[in-house]
């Protein structure tokens, strides 16, 4: 599986790459590989502000419904319009036209806090 280097990862299977103070988020390839064909996302947290770990959304696949969880504290400032039409693209490009959310982070440095791509695949079982 591909853990791209230039990302961070969660525990909970969400990405992070951050641009400045704004930071893109998805899930990882081993998170749309266990929950298998996504058919629905649904986010309705655009302009809100969350903590880390809070709940943005819910990804929805053929067998379960799965939450989606923020990785660091931030305002929503984006959400993906094309997995409106087209929510496979989770499953056929997580790590880049399957992104979900852009978040205006509080604090850029949380993002460090995070797993990085060993740390991910070793979690894994990669």
């Amino acid at each position: 599986m591909n853990f791209p280097e230039n990302l961070r990862y969660t525990k909970d299977h969400e990405w992070i790459r951050l641009e400045g103070d704004t930071a893109i988020i998805g899930i990882t390839e081993f998170a749309q590989s266990e929950l298998g064909d996504i058919v629905y996302v649904e986010i309705e947290t655009l302009d809100q502000h969350l903590g880390a770990e809070a709940v943005f959304g819910t990804v929805e696949a053929v067998k379960t419904v799965s939450d989606l969880f923020l990785p660091v504290t931030g305002t929503i400032i984006e959400i993906n319009p094309g997995l409106n039409n087209k929510p496979e693209l989770v499953n056929s490009d997580p790590y880049g036209e399957g992104w979900m959310i852009k978040v205006k982070v509080d604090n850029p440095a949380d993002v460090d806090a995070l797993l990085t791509s060993e740390a991910y695949s070793v979690l894994v079982g990669n």
